[in-house]
């Protein structure tokens, strides 16, 4: 995973692209890539799995560069996310269920 934001950064970076990376524009890419990705599902559940593998890696390195932006390490604040959900959705409560952790009993 390193490797690959690394790639991600040298990518950026070898086209002087980081002074147009601030975290406001950032996070409208994010929104702008993840709603092409939605497009892929708009009037019905039939897709091309290429094509949604392309906007899905468009949201993730739009993500990669968020979290350097904002100078975040992406791989420990998904692992905090992680640990944060599992005390929130406890497999005794949300195994096989679709519900909100605010809803369980």
């Amino acid at each position: 995973m390193e490797e690959l934001i690394k790639g991600i950064l040298s990518f950026r970076d070898e086209r002087d692209w980081k002074s147009f990376h601030t975290p406001e524009n950032l996070a409208k890419s994010i929104m702008i890539e993840a709603g092409e990705l939605l497009e892929n599902f708009q009037w019905d559940n039939s897709f091309d799995k290429d094509k949604v593998m392309e906007e899905l890696a468009d949201v993730m390195i739009y993500c990669v560069l968020m979290a350097d932006s904002i100078d975040a390490d992406i791989i420990k604040i998904m692992e905090s996310k992680l640990k944060k959900n599992s005390v929130k959705y406890p497999v005794e409560k949300s195994k096989g269920n679709s519900k909100k952790y605010t809803e369980f009993d």
